[in-house]
Parts: C-alpha cells; structure tokens; sequence
C-alpha cells in the first residue's frame, strides 16, 4: 500500500536493542517510521500504540538515522498502519504522533 502511494520501502523489521521497526519509508525528504496494527476497529489499532512504545520505535529510528548518514538531513515522522480486515484497504494514519 505504501509504495502505490509513492513511498519507497528501505527496511522491513528493523530490530535494534533500544526497539523496533515495522517499516521504515522514504518520500521526498521525509523519513518515516511506520508502526502496523492489526485490529477490528481504528481506534483499537490507534490505542494500542502505547507511549512506550512510541518513544521505543523513536529511539530505534535514531539508530537506523545513525547507521545510514546519509538520511540525517532528513525530517523524521512516525506514521501507523491499522489494518482492520483482509477485505479492507489499511488505514494509514500520518504524523501519528
């Protein structure tokens, strides 16, 4: 879904010890940290990002921003992805905290 919008995917799972990752895209200037979700409704998918866990996926963005220099210059944004059904197209939340 993300790359029929226009992002590029550059990792999939990305684990370090201070957290992890489910997606980490580019677009334009922008690096994003995309959390997914999958639960019945948005608002379920959207709680259960708790602020530990944000500040986790935060701290694991900085290590991939470390590791690859050549994104420092970059805005960082957190994203989440709730996915609700099979049947339905994700809910791609930007900026979402």
């Amino acid at each position: 879904m993300l790359r029929l919008k226009g992002y590029r995917v550059l990792a999939l799972g990305f684990r370090t010890t201070v957290g992890e990752i489910d997606i980490i895209a580019r677009k334009g200037d922008c690096l994003i940290a995309v959390e997914v979700k999958y639960r019945p409704d948005l608002e379920r998918g959207l709680q259960a990002i708790t602020a530990r866990q944000q500040n986790r996926i935060s701290n694991a963005l900085q290590v991939y921003v470390s590791r690859n220099p050549s994104y420092q210059s970059f805005n960082l944004r957190f994203d989440a992805v709730v996915v609700t059904s099979k049947f339905r197209w994700p809910y791609h939340l930007k900026s979402a905290w």
